[in-house]
């Protein structure tokens, strides 16, 4: 379904190595017009949160978000894109990794939009190990803001205001980024009427279902 790049063992090297996978155009544009629509119609049931992690340092979240317990009832082709075994298996040659779904119905797949000036997800590492991220939307000019910033094997999320690298997608890209391990945000976005909508796959390992952190409930819960 996913426009997945063949698996050789220098791709796992430099994800190992960088934490992140780039994906550009991941999804094909056929597919791509079917989820945008479908996204088009999950973000009327979307919720607005404004509100800063104080586990992660005060870390802003202003964004408006809607969790997979929400998805699954609401939509038949990001749950079918989710469970994908193609994508499955292509996940733990990446990853080295036993690659499974995150039996959790909140966190396996979610929708976050920014869409207002200011609007930001703020540094973090994940309590899932793996996290593909899917673009519907994305600003166009890395000027506008929306970017990635990663810093991979980072002990504290202090390390993305010294050593982060930077990435800037288009909409129908995809990244993979190693989540439990990479601290990372999303810059803010800079202007009225730019865009960030994207939907975040989560996946783990057989022995690491349970997530360490309430943070979902806060993100995605109603």
């Amino acid at each position: 379904m996913l426009s997945l790049p063949g698996h050789t063992p220098r791709l796992s090297d430099h994800f190992a190595a960088e934490g992140y996978l780039r994906l550009p155009s991941l999804i094909p544009p056929p597919l791509l017009e079917e989820l945008t629509r479908e996204v088009e119609g999950l973000e009327k049931l979307a919720v607005r949160r404004d509100f800063a992690m104080a586990s992660t340092g005060d870390s802003p979240r202003h964004m408006t978000t809607l969790g997979g317990h929400t998805i699954d009832r609401e939509s038949t082709l990001i749950p079918r894109l989710y469970r994908d075994s193609e994508l499955l298996a292509w996940l733990g040659k990446v990853a080295a990794l036993p690659a499974v779904e995150v039996t959790d119905p909140l966190e396996r797949h979610v929708l976050n939009i920014l869409h207002r000036p200011g609007d930001t997800h703020g540094a973090h590492t994940d309590d899932y190990p793996l996290a593909l991220v899917l673009f519907a939307e994305a600003p166009a000019d890395p000027a506008d803001g929306g970017l990635l910033h990663y810093t991979p094997r980072a002990d504290a999320l202090d390390a993305l205001h010294t050593t982060a690298d930077q990435a800037h997608h288009q909409r129908g890209d995809g990244y993979l980024l190693r989540a439990d391990t990479t601290a990372h945000r999303v810059t803010a976005l800079r202007r009225p009427g730019v865009r960030r909508t994207v939907l975040n796959f989560a996946y783990t390992t057989p022995d690491r279902q349970r997530a360490r952190t309430p943070s979902a409930s806060q993100l995605y819960a109603p």
